[in-house]
């Protein structure tokens, strides 16, 4: 990416993250049962790819909260991506074609629980999606080059604020993708059972 208006980068990142809490609210019409249910035993169900996306908000939104209100800084009309924070986005999101590039293990302290409640994973990963709205709008007042935000798997790498926005951005895309594919393959094994039943 190369340097873009800090206003339309912000902009951008509102519109991505507003369409998905409308996938997320989505979710909210489909049976728990479905939500709790992993396509395979190998495989995530829609409530464990939940938390791990509230185990990112968790830290993230706190992190940028914190930088945001100890580290006041004047405004900048450009940002320019860093090096890492470009490589880390670009790692996260999902190609023009909506399809997931690499798979990738995440991480020991982002690994979600074996059953979390479906409807709390939900309810709290909207809470999240609301708030780091607000801090989008409040790093308008921000310099996205300046402020720098550690990466959760260690305090002595920091991505620039606007990088770590477009990271955290692009793994929820990247996450939601994952979604829609689990609850595909749900909805194809029922119907495999069905036709077995019959």
């Amino acid at each position: 990416m190369k340097t873009i208006k800090s206003s339309l980068l912000l902009d951008n990142l509102m519109e991505q993250n507003r369409a998905i809490i409308l996938q997320a609210e989505q979710l909210k019409h489909l049976p728990v049962e479905a939500l709790e249910k992993a396509p395979s035993q190998d495989a995530w169900s829609v409530a464990q790819v939940l938390e791990h996306l509230n185990i990112y908000c968790r830290y993230y939104l706190d992190a940028i909260e914190n930088k945001l209100h100890h580290n006041q800084t004047s405004t900048a009309v450009y940002f320019s991506p860093g090096w890492l924070g470009n490589y880390f986005t670009k790692l996260m999101q999902p190609g023009n074609n909506g399809l997931i590039k690499k798979k990738m293990k995440s991480p020991a302290n982002a690994q979600p629980a074996i059953a979390p409640d479906a409807k709390e994973m939900l309810d709290e990963f909207i809470r999240h999606q609301h708030r780091l709205l607000n801090l989008v709008q409040i790093a308008r007042q921000h310099d996205l080059n300046k402020n720098r935000i550690p990466i959760s798997i260690s305090k002595l790498i920091a991505l620039k604020l606007g990088d770590t926005f477009r990271f955290v951005t692009a793994h929820q895309q990247r996450h939601f993708i994952q979604i829609h594919n689990t609850m595909e393959l749900i909805k194809t094994n029922q119907l495999k059972k069905l036709q077995f039943a019959e």
